[in-house]
C-alpha cells in the first residue's frame, strides 16, 4: 500500500504541471492578442488625427465663407430687375440692374422669398444714391455687391460692416483713397455671392 500513494502523487502533480502550462500558454495568447489590438487601435487614432487636422484646416477655410455642400450645385435667387434714376447734376441718367442671390442652401432661398419686398427696398435705396461714374468702375461694381449682400441680409436681423470710402476729392472728382480699417473676419452670411445678370447705365 506504501508504494501505491506514491504512484497517485505522480499523476497528480503532472496533471498541476499541465495546468500550469495551459495557464501560461493562453495568458501568453491573450497578451499578443492585446498587443496586437493595441497596435492597430493606435495606428488607425493617428490616421484619424490627420484626418481631423486636415479638417480642420478646410473647416477654417470654409468658415470664412460658407459653400453648397460639395457635390451639390449652388442655389441662386434671381431678383426682378431695377431701374432707377441716378444721382447724376448735369444729366438725366437711370440705371437699370438685374441681380441674382447666391445663398448656402434652398431653405435659406425659402426664407428670403419672404423678406423680398424688403430686401427689393433695401436695394433700391442704394442704387438711387449712386451716380453713373460709381456704377461704371469695376471697383463701384465690386462696392454696389457688398452694398446689395448686405442688404439682402439685414431682414434676417444680420448687420455687416461695409468699409468706408472717402467721398471724392472736390478739385479732381475722384474718390479718395479708402480709409483703411483693421480687417475683420468676414461672418459666416447665408449670402454668399451677389451675381449681376443685366447691367445698363444710360
Amino acid at each position: 500500500m506504501a508504494t501505491a500513494a506514491p504512484e497517485a502523487a505522480a499523476p497528480a502533480a503532472g496533471s498541476k504541471k499541465k495546468l500550469i502550462m495551459i495557464i501560461v500558454i493562453g495568458l501568453v495568447v491573450v497578451l499578443v492578442g492585446a498587443a496586437a489590438a493595441l497596435l492597430l487601435l493606435k495606428k488607425k487614432h493617428t490616421a484619424e488625427e490627420e484626418d481631423g487636422a486636415e479638417e480642420d484646416t478646410t473647416a477654417q477655410v470654409e468658415k470664412a465663407k460658407p459653400k453648397a455642400k460639395s457635390g451639390t450645385p449652388p442655389v441662386y435667387l434671381p431678383v426682378e430687375p431695377f431701374t432707377v434714376n441716378l444721382t447724376d447734376k448735369e444729366v438725366d441718367r437711370y440705371a437699370q440692374v438685374a441681380v441674382s442671390l447666391e445663398v448656402v442652401d434652398q431653405k435659406t432661398a425659402d426664407e428670403l422669398k419672404s423678406y423680398m419686398p424688403s430686401i427689393r427696398s433695401g436695394v433700391l435705396m442704394v442704387l438711387a444714391h449712386k451716380s453713373a461714374a460709381d456704377l461704371l468702375s469695376k471697383e463701384g461694381k465690386e462696392r454696389l455687391q457688398k452694398e446689395i449682400q448686405r442688404e439682402a441680409v439685414r431682414p434676417l436681423g444680420i448687420e455687416v460692416e461695409l468699409e468706408e470710402e472717402a467721398p471724392p476729392d472736390e478739385e479732381t472728382d475722384t474718390p479718395k483713397k479708402k480709409k483703411k480699417k483693421k480687417k475683420k473676419a468676414e461672418p459666416n452670411l447665408p449670402v454668399t455671392n451677389v451675381l449681376f445678370s443685366q447691367f445698363i447705365v444710360q
